[in-house]
C-alpha cells in the first residue's frame, strides 16, 4: 500500500456582493480591471480575483482569494478594501449596496 501524503493548501475567499445599475455594467467591469485587479495583486497573501456579473439582473459578485483569513482581514485593516469599494458607489443600485462575506475554501480542484 502506498503512503498517503496529506497536503494542506488552505485558502480563504472574500465575496463582495452588490447590484450594479444595468446601464453601467461595462464601465463597472472596466474600472474593476483598471483599479481593483492591479491593487489586489500588490496585497500580501493575494491568490486571485474574479468578477461575476449577471447582465440581466445586475447582480455582481467579486471573489478574491487569499492565503488565509488573516491576510484578507489584514488588507481590510489597511483600508485597501474600503478604498476600492468606495470607487464603485456610483455603480450600485439603492436596493443592494455591497456587502461582504468570507469563506474558507474547502475544495480546490
Amino acid at each position: 500500500m502506498g503512503k498517503f501524503k496529506e497536503e494542506r493548501d488552505t485558502m480563504y475567499a472574500r465575496l463582495t456582493i452588490a447590484q450594479i445599475k444595468s446601464d453601467l455594467i461595462e464601465d463597472f467591469i472596466k474600472l474593476f480591471k483598471k483599479s481593483v485587479v492591479p491593487a489586489a495583486k500588490l496585497q500580501k497573501g493575494y491568490r486571485g480575483i474574479y468578477l461575476l456579473v449577471d447582465r440581466k439582473t445586475g447582480n455582481g459578485i467579486s471573489m478574491s482569494l487569499w492565503d488565509s483569513e488573516e491576510d484578507a482581514l489584514a488588507n481590510e485593516r489597511s483600508h485597501y478594501y474600503q478604498e476600492q469599494v468606495a470607487k464603485f458607489f456610483v455603480f450600485y443600485t439603492e436596493e443592494k449596496f455591497p456587502h461582504r462575506e468570507g469563506y474558507e475554501v474547502c475544495v480546490k480542484a
